[in-house]
């Protein structure tokens, strides 16, 4: 399974208009390869570079099978037409939170998106330890596109 972006390349800067320098709206993905016997996919976008330890900035779930793209700008919607649920961010909120840093050096934000056997029962608003125990045993397959991004000031 391969995952991209029109927005940056893998290991390449995200773009201003994708942190919270700019308007902070998601970027688009796009993703192709997902294996048969998919039933849903999640994703997980987080930085483990933060100060604190491993910062989330998005989690997904809940994404029909069908799906091979998230547009530019997604909604910040807890539930979403479709099923798809989105979990609480580092940032006590759902949705997109792009990258924030302290200033200083270059922070690296991994977009992992899972393939899922199994659609997941889990409500909107959890926390990345409760998608993870969900989706324990469950991933036929992952990608990760990394971005970075450094706060100069």
């Amino acid at each position: 399974m391969k995952l991209t972006s029109d927005a940056f390349t893998e290991g390449q800067p995200i773009p201003i208009r994708y942190t919270g320098d700019g308007p902070d709206v998601s970027p688009p993905l796009r993703w192709r390869g997902a294996p048969q016997g998919t039933q849903g996919f999640a994703l997980i976008c987080d930085d483990p570079d933060a100060p604190k330890g491993t910062w989330v900035h998005w989690l997904l779930y809940g994404l029909p099978a069908t799906t091979d793209h998230l547009p530019e700008k997604y909604p910040t919607l807890s539930t979403l037409p479709g099923g798809a649920r989105q979990g609480l961010t580092d940032f006590k909120r759902t949705g997109y939170g792009g990258p924030c840093p302290p200033p200083g050096k270059v922070h690296h934000y991994h977009f992992k998106l899972y393939a899922l056997d199994t659609e997941l029962e889990l409500p909107a608003g959890a926390t990345k330890l409760e998608l993870l125990e969900a989706m324990d045993g469950h991933t036929l397959a992952e990608a990760t596109l990394t971005g970075t991004y450094q706060r100069r000031r």
